[in-house]
């Protein structure tokens, strides 16, 4: 295995976006290179220490979907191969297994958010109002502590 990309430098793409674990490029106007890093995080922090392949799994898993479910959804998907987004041996090194091209395309903002345990944002959210997105909370609940179940 190689070893792990925490942050992607793709300098001959502009970078529009770096998120907990994505690094997306422009490619034109139509289209994006994701690049998928190994970077975890908790709890809306990004770890410095990232896990070997992460990425790569996360690529995989994604485009097995995409497969799966192509006649029955749309994706986003262009059928290019992302090692035509570079042209550096560096590069393409850095992008080989872990990325996708894509159309680039209006994103609906969905979220879904389970919580089994009063934590981070969900315990700043508590101590305001009592409720973790907008469902009413028992008083006396502690950081960490476990909800009486789970919020969906």
């Amino acid at each position: 295995m190689t070893s792990a990309l925490h942050t992607s430098s793709i300098s001959s793409l502009p970078l529009l976006a770096r998120g907990k674990v994505r690094d997306n490029y422009a490619m034109g106007d139509d289209r994006i290179l994701m690049v998928a890093s190994d970077r975890i995080s908790a709890f809306d922090v990004i770890m410095g220490e990232p896990i070997p392949g992460k990425g790569v799994l996360l690529t995989q898993m994604a485009l097995f979907w995409f497969d799966k479910l192509g006649g029955i959804c749309p994706n986003h998907l262009t059928g290019d191969a992302p090692e035509t987004a570079v042209s550096s041996a560096e590069e393409k090194a850095q992008i080989q297994g872990r990325s996708m091209l894509v159309k680039r395309l209006k994103p609906i903002a969905i979220e879904a958010v389970v919580r089994g345990y009063l934590a981070g944002s969900g315990w700043k959210e508590y101590q305001e109002s009592q409720s973790v997105c907008g469902v009413p909370l028992p008083a006396g609940l502690t950081n960490a502590a476990r909800l009486p179940e789970p919020i969906y």
